[in-house]
Parts: structure tokens; C-alpha cells; sequence
């Protein structure tokens, strides 16, 4: 096993130079939590995401995704800085919203393409042990991974929560064969949540109880994922919502502005393009009107139709004057 000073002075520089908000290490262990995983499962909580189903084995063991492993390094991206991330953002008539996390280039690439330069320089400090990458297309408990390797903790609203700069984070990490120690500043950061409500008293929809949310219910989940109907007793609570949701971030009092400090930990390239949508022009669309205007974001994740399906609906919200306020 490398030295702890090695190990951790590498890993800090190669996470600061690939601009990471946090980093962390935890062992590779199964998950803590196996019999709420499976029960959510069996209640149909993941709803239209089969995939979720599919891999729920591989999610609750690292092992069933790279035998041999012995640690994981996660990583957070810090996408809206604590300074503007604690208000909703403004209703524009005509516009859909997009969830800040879509607002810049899309996370998929931006982290997977820096967490594989960091893969690279370990295997040349270290040429017999393995490494790969995940992002969350991968079958990984990323949350309860970070939460172990000391990047905050997992909020009533199921989103991992740094004390200092909020939950408007992205995560990924390295799965490893290497036995990497955990540093010795490590340390597992408390529940803060206490007896605060108010992501479970703001969700539109109700889809949140305290530290699951159930995606049936879910707007990010309906807009972003679920390809058929949407039930029209589901609609007005979705208001301007075209893409994604932040309500239960938006009024997160971890997410109160704070300090400058938080800003220069943000990722450039999560800069907004575009926060909303026209959604006439939404309707309009032909498939190449979606592929070239949603080219290298991760608004493309949503098909043509989903997209005029989810702009219909805001467009009938905004007929009913402060819909989405008085819900």
C-alpha cells in the first residue's frame, strides 16, 4: 500500500488541478442501507425507472460492479454557488425552467472526462491496480458513498448536503483495487437537517417524506425520465417546471447565501447557457431543432416529445394565473 503522504498529497493536487469542489476517500463497502433499497424497490417508488430496478443488485455491493475492489474516491462539482441558490428563480411568461443543473454543460462529460485524467495518474503511480470511473449512469450508491467518504450528508430531501456550500452538487468517483487510507482530516459530517421541514413542506407534489422521495410523484422525475402521459391531476403542481425541479434545494436553508468564498469553488463550465426555454418556440421544434439547440447539455436527455409534452403543460399553467404559487 502506498504511504498515506503519498497517497494524499497526490489525490489533493490531481482534485485541485481538475477543479473539484470536494474529494474523499471511503472503503469499498456494501451498502448500510440494502433493506430500505430493496423495500423502495418493491413499494414501485422508482416509478418509470426500470433501470433502478434492473441494477439494484450491482448498487448495493461495489463488488458486483469490479471485483477486487478495496476503495472509492468521490468527488463533488459544485454547479450554483450558496450566493443565488437559496431563492426560486423568477417565473418569465413563455419561458419553461430548467433545473440548475442543466443550465450549463452537461455533468456527464465534464466530470467523467477529468475523473479519467485522474485514473490515468494513478496507474502510473500505481501500474498494478485498477481503476474506473462512474458518474450516475453507473450502478453506484454515489450519495451514501459520499456521505462515507466525508463530502457532507444525505438530507431529509434525499440530496447529499455540504455544510459549507449546499446541495447544488454533482458527484462522481473512481472505483479502485487499490487499498487507498482514508485521511486522517477525514471525518463523517453529522445530520444538520434537525427538525427542519421545509423540503418536505414545499414539494408541489408531496413527493418527499423525510430522506426518501417517492418518484412517482416526483416533477424532476415526471419531466425528466417518465416518456408516457403525465396524469393531469399531476399538472398543476408542475407550474413552469420544463425540465427538472429545484424547489426542495431552493428552500433548503443549507443553500442561503453565505459567503463569496462558495463561488470560486464552482465550475466554470456549469456557467448558465440558458435557464429557460420559450415554449412556443418548444412546441415549434422539429428533432433537429432539439439536437442542435440542446447540443452539449444535459437537457437532451429529454426526447422531442417529452419536451413538447412538458411545455403544453406549462403553457395551460400559465393560463391559470399563479398556479404554481398556490399550490
Amino acid at each position: 500500500m502506498m504511504s498515506e503522504s503519498t497517497a494524499i498529497r497526490t489525490l489533493d493536487n490531481l482534485c485541485r488541478q481538475m477543479g473539484f469542489a470536494r474529494w474523499g476517500i471511503c472503503p469499498a463497502q456494501p451498502t448500510l442501507h440494502k433493506d430500505e433499497l430493496f423495500a423502495y424497490i418493491r413499494a414501485g417508488m422508482h416509478a418509470s425507472m426500470n433501470w433502478l430496478a434492473d441494477t439494484v443488485d450491482l448498487r448495493a455491493d461495489p463488488q458486483q460492479m469490479m471485483p477486487g475492489v478495496r476503495s472509492l474516491i468521490l468527488v463533488s462539482d459544485l454547479y450554483q454557488p450558496r450566493d443565488g441558490g437559496g431563492q426560486a428563480e423568477p417565473h418569465t411568461p413563455g419561458v419553461g425552467k430548467i433545473a440548475r443543473y442543466a443550465h450549463g454543460a452537461d455533468y456527464h462529460t465534464l466530470l467523467k472526462t477529468r475523473l479519467h485524467r485522474v485514473c490515468d495518474a494513478l496507474r502510473d503511480i500505481l501500474p498494478g491496480e485498477q481503476f474506473r470511473a462512474f458518474v450516475d449512469t453507473a450502478p453506484v450508491l454515489e450519495r451514501e458513498h459520499a456521505a462515507r467518504a466525508g463530502l457532507g450528508w444525505i438530507g431529509k430531501n434525499t440530496l447529499l448536503i455540504d455544510p459549507v456550500l449546499g446541495s447544488y452538487l454533482l458527484l462522481g468517483g473512481i472505483m479502485t483495487t487499490a487499498d487507498l487510507p482514508v485521511p486522517a482530516t477525514q471525518q463523517p459530517i453529522p445530520d444538520h437537517c434537525g427538525s427542519c421541514t421545509r423540503c418536505i413542506d414545499a414539494c408541489p407534489t408531496h413527493a418527499i417524506t423525510p430522506y426518501r422521495v417517492d418518484a412517482r410523484l416526483c416533477i424532476s422525475r415526471l419531466t425528466i425520465e417518465h416518456r408516457g402521459e403525465i396524469d393531469p391531476k399531476q399538472h398543476r403542481a408542475i407550474g413552469d417546471w420544463l425540465f427538472g425541479c429545484d424547489i426542495c434545494q431552493e428552500v433548503c436553508p443549507h443553500n442561503s447565501a453565505q459567503s463569496d468564498r462558495d463561488a470560486s469553488l464552482s465550475c466554470d463550465a456549469y456557467a448558465p447557457r440558458r435557464r429557460g426555454l420559450d415554449l412556443h418556440r418548444v412546441l415549434q421544434w422539429k428533432e433537429e431543432d432539439r439536437h442542435d439547440i440542446l447540443r452539449g447539455t444535459a437537457v437532451k436527455r429529454a426526447t422531442l416529445d417529452m419536451l413538447k409534452r412538458n411545455a403544453a403543460i406549462c403553457l395551460a399553467n400559465e393560463q391559470h394565473s399563479g398556479s404554481w404559487q398556490d399550490q
